[in-house]
């Protein structure tokens, strides 16, 4: 939630309240830390269920060979990998795209190298998903996965990518939501106690594994990004439920 204080605009970053201007800093610097040990400390998170939650989200996305697909806040570009086979970027006939992109440059840097790795030639490019630097209707997906959360204008960013899409294009948002009512003291603990620790010793950073336990608890829940989507500009938006709630995968339609 934003606010004004003294003239200045005012947004969370976990829970602590921060100058908007100061927020993508903040984020930044959180995602600095983790780019090296990322996927390592996805695996551990989630006890490996985050390629699981990926794939559905393929399943679900509709892609086939010959498509164009933007992969918003892509990280180390798991999904751009898995994007990239379903709409055959190598293929000599009606190739598709697929574009990586983040805001930030070393997680950036870690995607594009293991797209060079796996021997697949996938544009990367720098941007904030707040001023997409694409034209109007240019892809038949967009996707981000775990990124939404950390954006300081959620709504700009949503109809951002309602613009790229082309009529009929979906919108997949893969993001924490909120879990299952009973599983909540637990969850919390977990997320509370545990999380931070992992972060501690296995990418030697408590603070940004605090933060993401605080910045899922401050993204909106399943029914309130359900309706921002619809005000972004989005038709149709369905959302599926993934471990008991906590994740979520939206999907939107821009009719």
């Amino acid at each position: 939630m934003q606010q004004n204080t003294d003239q200045e605009k005012t947004t969370h970053f976990g829970f602590d309240t921060v100058a908007e201007t100061d927020k993508q800093k903040k984020v930044g610097e959180v995602f600095h830390s983790v780019a090296q040990k990322y996927d390592i400390m996805n695996d551990v998170m989630s006890a490996g269920m985050h390629r699981l939650w990926k794939r559905f989200a393929i399943d679900v996305s509709g892609v086939g060979q010959g498509d164009k697909v933007l992969d918003i806040a892509g990280g180390s570009g798991d999904l751009s990998r898995l994007f990239a086979k379903k709409v055959g970027t190598q293929s000599a006939v009606n190739p598709g795209t697929v574009i990586l992109t983040d805001i930030n440059a070393s997680m950036l840097g870690v995607g594009r190298d293991r797209m060079i790795d796996a021997g697949l030639s996938i544009p990367a490019a720098q941007c904030n998903a707040e001023i997409l630097p694409f034209a109007d209707e240019t892809f038949n997906c967009v996707i981000v996965a775990f990124g939404l959360r950390n954006m300081t204008h959620k709504d700009v960013a949503l109809r951002e990518m309602q613009r790229v899409l082309k009529p009929g294009g979906r919108l997949l948002v893969l993001e924490f939501s909120k879990v299952w009512q009973p599983l909540e003291k637990l969850y919390d603990t977990y997320s509370f106690k545990l999380l931070p620790k992992f972060g501690k010793w296995i990418a030697n950073d408590e603070p940004s594994y605090r933060y993401l336990a605080e910045s899922i608890r401050m993204h909106p829940d399943q029914e309130t990004l359900k309706q921002m989507m619809h005000e972004a500009g989005f038709g149709k938006v369905d959302y599926y439920n993934l471990t008991a709630g906590v994740v979520a995968l939206h999907k939107g339609i821009k009719l």
